[in-house]
This record gives structure tokens, sequence and C-alpha cells, in this order.
């Protein structure tokens, strides 16, 4: 991989109180850009057209975007967002992962154990229930309070009358709350998967770069009732693809961007937040490629954590060089000081706003002494601990009102974490032992030894020691144990001697106090702040910007174009010529060696297809398996990634190099039907 230090020195375009510029924005859908793309595109989105990709796009539950392509329900992502659902249905004697998988018919399509889409039905805008629940005169803690007591009940209403997944979600930093009703799917089956070493083809080294030759695609099919779902919308397919400066669009779920945070925010994720998880997460990977090594089955059992801490590790260290950019920091700078500078123009935003800036920086800088704790005491490090933590708090938080509880523990969303929480997946306890022991050294380094928390978990042995007797004892990796735990209450939990479920008791208070110190002096303060800063933000500029992204349903939009590089032109597509080509060039070995199957059909291939295209749709994390559709709403298109100088739009968008990559539907189709030898589904994506 390339450096992410070539993000410095970019020439950006965006202010932070300005109207959108460029091809830059990750728009809702209830507030298309509908002007700027009539008056630099000349198209207009209709109420029709807006409501057929809503209805078409999908969410992954777990982190990732999709689309419904078929009108037998067939849903497409990538393959590293369908990747825990393909390990999960591995073994050791068939790993999918490596070697792919092709259901040859409807009893060979694979139920996923845990897999959960969700589709966008409506949206209604709540942000006057929610924010007239603030009584006059609330502190910051009891605004909070007020607000998720309003979300509470709102969500629990909707879901009781809809029987839908109804989330309120905040927008433009808690200036504008709307309800998101979802249809819910949670029987998914596989259908097809390439060879990782092709999704991923080139592997770490060409992570986050172009020119790159990746199928990186995974395609389901919903069912319901026993019955493959049949969607009243589904993206069509474009058996040619995008063309060259086309306008194109991306319907997806980008994670999270910070372009509406206070100076005081980046530099607190550049000072400490980013510091804190990039020494974790080497920690980690160098756990589990220590583990990788001990067989070829450790590898198997740990490739999808690997895989993922890998990639967070090069995403994160991307954004950290964007922060650490003088240049970037600096029009961030500016930015604040032009927005102060228009409140300072109006006296009744003076006496609205006051100075809401101090009270985030203040709030960070009692955060930052206690940023270790918010990173370690808790849960993490196993998901047998997970599951334990999630079982103690659960059944405590269902004792209570709904409106008070932790936000997870909701009414609205109690189905989707039991579906999760009784999952049938496989769990390694090897692996657990030695994630957890990893987890629980870095602890110790960071904490210190006579931290409560410390102290908790290792009680006097080594923390080796100490995860391998909770991990040993434990039947947690049971779901039916799990089921039976939750229906037995309270009362069963405290009187349960799984050593996982004792050490979760012990550390449930310490988790809870550390999170309720975040939530009452840190983010109850942004949130007041942001609460007075949006209005001043609207009354400027209206909805001129897009909110930061919440993995919720955002649509972009942009143009196929390549970018100048390193002295030269980088085109805007590759095909498979070019895979062959690197495959060649690296004399076909380590992360460039070709699936076997790819060898012995390479005479059956047209090479002059095309693989990967790059576009200038405004993406983050969370947009991977995002489709890509022309202005007829066909599918041209699937995002698996970003290059390394798009890294930065999490807090900052430029088109001059910066570029989401997607997988040209042709690619597809072509791999399909005569690498896999498959053109039963190739026919069935294509509507014939």
């Amino acid at each position: 991989m390339r450096s992410a230090s070539r993000i410095v020195s970019l020439v950006f375009t965006l202010a932070l109180a300005v109207p959108a510029a460029a091809d830059e924005g990750m728009w809702t859908l209830d507030n298309p850009p509908a002007k700027i793309l009539k008056e630099r595109y000349g198209f207009t989105p209709t109420q029709e057209w807006l409501d057929h990709v809503r209805l078409s796009s999908v969410r992954f539950n777990d982190g990732g975007s999709g689309s419904f392509v078929s009108k037998t329900g067939l849903v497409m992502t990538n393959h590293h967002v369908g990747l825990g659902c393909i390990q999960k249905i591995s073994t050791a004697e068939k790993d999918y992962v490596a070697t792919g998988y092709v259901a040859r018919s409807a009893a060979e399509e694979v139920p996923c154990p845990d897999l959960e889409l969700n589709v966008l039905v409506s949206m209604e805008d709540v942000s006057t229930r929610v924010l007239s629940a603030v009584k006059p005169g609330a502190s910051d803690k009891e605004a909070r309070e007020q607000r998720k007591a309003a979300t509470a009940k709102i969500e629990k209403a909707c879901a009781d009358e809809t029987k839908l997944r109804c989330d309120v979600v905040t927008l433009y930093d808690g200036s504008e709350f709307q309800l998101y009703r979802y249809r819910k799917y949670t029987d998914v089956r596989l259908v097809f998967a390439p060879e990782q070493t092709i999704a991923f083809y080139g592997g770490d080294p060409d992570n986050f770069t172009f020119p790159r030759y990746d199928l990186d695609v995974a395609i389901f099919r919903a069912f319901e009732n026993g019955k493959p779902v049949a969607p009243a919308h589904y993206l069509t397919w474009s058996e040619n693809g995008p063309k060259e400066n086309e306008l194109l669009f991306v319907l997806g779920h980008p994670g999270s961007t910070g372009r509406l945070q206070t100076l005081a925010e980046l530099e607190y994720s550049r000072d400490v937040t980013y510091p804190g998880y990039l020494s974790a997460l080497e920690r980690r990977r160098a756990i589990l490629q220590e583990y990788s090594k001990r067989s070829p089955e450790s590898a198997r059992r740990a490739k999808a954590a690997l895989f993922g801490v890998e990639n967070s590790l090069k995403a994160i260290g991307g954004y950290q060089a964007g922060l650490l950019d003088p240049a970037v920091m600096k029009k961030k700078a500016a930015d604040e000081a032009a927005f102060k500078a228009a409140i300072a123009k109006d006296a009744e935003l003076v006496k609205s706003v006051g100075d809401p800036w101090t009270a985030v920086a203040g709030a960070l800088r009692k955060a930052a002494p206690r940023a270790n704790e918010t990173l370690f005491v808790g849960f993490g490090g196993s998901r047998l601990l997970a599951i334990a933590g999630q079982i103690v708090q659960l059944v405590a938080e269902k004792e209570k009102p709904n409106e008070t509880r932790l936000e997870e523990y909701r009414e609205s969303g109690l189905a989707s974490l039991e579906f999760a929480l009784y999952s049938k997946a496989p769990i390694y306890r090897d692996l657990q032992e030695t994630t957890l022991a990893g987890q629980w050294v870095l602890a110790a380094e960071k904490l210190g030894a006579s931290h409560p928390f410390v102290k908790t978990v290792l009680a006097g042995k080594t923390p080796a020691e100490a995860a391998k007797a909770a991990v040993d004892a434990t039947k947690l990796d049971d779901p039916e144990v799990r089921k039976a735990l939750v229906a037995g209450g309270r009362k069963a939990v405290e009187a349960s001697t799984d050593p996982m479920i004792v050490l979760a008791r012990k550390i449930d208070p310490l988790q809870r106090e550390i999170r309720k110190f975040g939530e009452d002096e840190v983010d109850a303060v942004i949130a007041r702040a942001a609460e007075r800063l949006g209005p001043a933000r609207f009354k400027a500029y209206g909805k001129s910007l897009p909110p930061d992204a919440t993995f919720t349903l955002r649509l972009s939009y942009g143009t196929a174009k390549g970018y100048p590089a390193e002295g030269t032109l980088i085109p805007w597509k590759t095909t498979f010529f070019g895979l062959y080509g690197r495959s060649a060039d690296f004399d076909d070995a380590g992360p460039f060696k070709l699936p076997a199957r790819w060898v012995e059909k390479r005479g059956a291939v047209d090479l002059a297809t095309p693989m990967n295209f790059v576009l200038t749709t405004d993406i983050i994390g969370g947009n991977s398996g995002s489709p890509v559709v022309n202005a007829k709403a066909e599918l041209v298109g699937l995002i698996f990634d970003g290059n390394i100088e798009s890294l930065v739009w999490r807090y900052i968008y430029t088109d001059e190099k910066g570029r989401a990559v997607a997988v040209h539907s042709k690619a597809l189709t072509e791999a399909i039907a005569k690498v896999f030898d498959d053109p039963a589904l190739a026919n069935e994506l294509m509507g014939r």
C-alpha cells in the first residue's frame, strides 16, 4: 500500500459553513441535491426515481451496504461485507473463503446464521417531538436524558404500530431527528462468492490503491416465510456498464464522517482517539498473525478477524494522516473562524448560540485522562466475553422502563440484538483465549496493574492464565445456554457460575461507570453544543450541506473519471488484461497469485472486459457493497473501496485525486458465467 502521507498538500475546496462543492455530499433521500444535479448535469431525479432506488437499497446490519438485483430476491454486496457469513458456514474441510462458493441449485443456497438485512421503507421528521421534550433550563445531562426518553418512546410506538424496525436518526449534529422505518430480513442465504484471493486481489499491498483488479462481490438471496423474497423494487442490470465522464450515483450506508465537527473535536481525534485505536489494532494484528502461524486451520479461523484489523489499520491511519496534515487543519481552523464571524454579525444568533466551542473543548479536556479506560474497560477481546456482557446487561435493562434503558437495549432494537446473540455461528475457544489474553495484556499496560478493571479481570493471574480459566470452563458457546440465561432473567444470571458470566457481572459496574462519565460529562455537552450550532448553520445556509454520515441510507453522485498521480495519469478503468498482467509482473506469487480456476479459464474470458473503475462519488466506510447506478437507475457497478487519497474524505472532500473504487458490472457477469461456469446466475442477474 502506498503511504497515507500522500494525502498531504491536496487542494481542498470544502468549507465547513458554505454550500457543498464539486461532487461532494452524502445526501439523505428526503433532501437530494436536485438543484445541483440540474445545474451541473442537466438531470433531475423524480420522486419515483428516488423511491425506486431507496427501496432497492439494502443495509447489512453488521456493517455494509447492498441492493436487491433481481425479482427473485438476489441481494448483492461485497465479498468483504459477506465475509462473516462465508467464514461462519465454512469448516476445516470446506473453507469457502479460500475456495469460493457457487450454489448450483436452490437446495445448495446456505443460510447465514445471524445476518440481518434492512430496507428503508419510510422516513418522518420527528425533530419537534424530540427537541420539545427538552425542558427549559435543563442541564446538559438532563437534556440528554430527556431527548433519550423521547426517542425511545417514538421508536417503541412506531415498532408496536408497524411491526417494522424503527430507528430515530440524529442528523446535523442533533439539529434534526428523523424516524426511519425498516423492513427486516433475517433468513438470508449465500448464493455465490468467489475466492478471497480474487475478491481481495493484491491483498494488503494493493488495499486503498488504484489501479485495482478485484472481484469483490458476494451474492445472497433473501427469504421470507420460507420463500424467496419477490421485491417490488430491484435494480435492473446494465450489460455495458458505465462510460467515462458519465453521471453516476451511489446508494449506500456510509458509517460516519466528521465534516461538521468543531476544531477541538478534530484535534482530540488526532491527538487521543486515533493514536489509541492504532496502538490497540497493531497489537491485535500481531496477536492474530502469531496465532495464524500455528497451523493452516488456525489461519483459517483467524482470517476474517485479521482482514478486518488490517483494513481498519489502513483506514484509520489514513484518517489520522489527514488530521496530521497542517493544510487540512489550517483549512478547518479557517472554516471555524469564518463560521464564528458569521454568527458574530447577528446579535440574535450571538445570544442564542453563545460559546459552544469552549464548552466542547472543556468536555474533551475532561475526556482525555480517561481515554484508555473508555477503550479498555468493558467486554472487549473475546466474542464469549462480549456475549456474557450482553446477557448481564440485557436482563438488567429489561427490568427498567424502556425510556431509561441503555440505548442498545430499547424495545425497538431487542429483536435484532437477540437474533445476533443467539447465533449458531461457531466460536473457536483457542482463538478466543488468545485474543482475550492479548486484550488484557494491553489493558494492563495502558491502565496499570493497580487499576480496578485490571485487578478484576486478572485476579492475581497472568493475562494468559486468566483468559484460559475463563474460556475453558464457559458454556456460552452454546446458544441454548445463552437463551436459557436470558429467559431466566436476573435471577438466573446472578445465580450462574459460568466463569464468563461471573466475570461479566464484575466488569459491568466498571463499564457502566466509565460509560456514564462519557455520556454525562462529554457526550451531553457536545450534543447541547450541536443543538446551538445547528440552527445557526441552518439559518445561514439551510440544507445546502448534507449531514454527517450516520450508517443510514445516502445518495452521492459523481462521474467515472481518472486522475493525475505520481507524474502520470491513472485511467478510469482497468481490464482483465491488467489482472493477468499484474499476476505475470509478480511471477504469480504472494497476494498476486491467481486462483487455479482463473488460470484454467483464461482462454474463455474476454480479456478486454472492464474489471474495476473509479468515480468521484463521495463515500466512506459503510459504503462497501453500495450499488453504482446510472441516471436510468440501472446497476453499472459495485463500490468496494476508495483510493488512499479518498481517506481524508472523512473530514473534507476533494475530487482532485480522491476516488471511490468499484467493480464493473460487465466484470461480474463475465466472471460468473465464464470463470465460475454459472451462466444461470449471470442470466438471473441480467433479467433473462
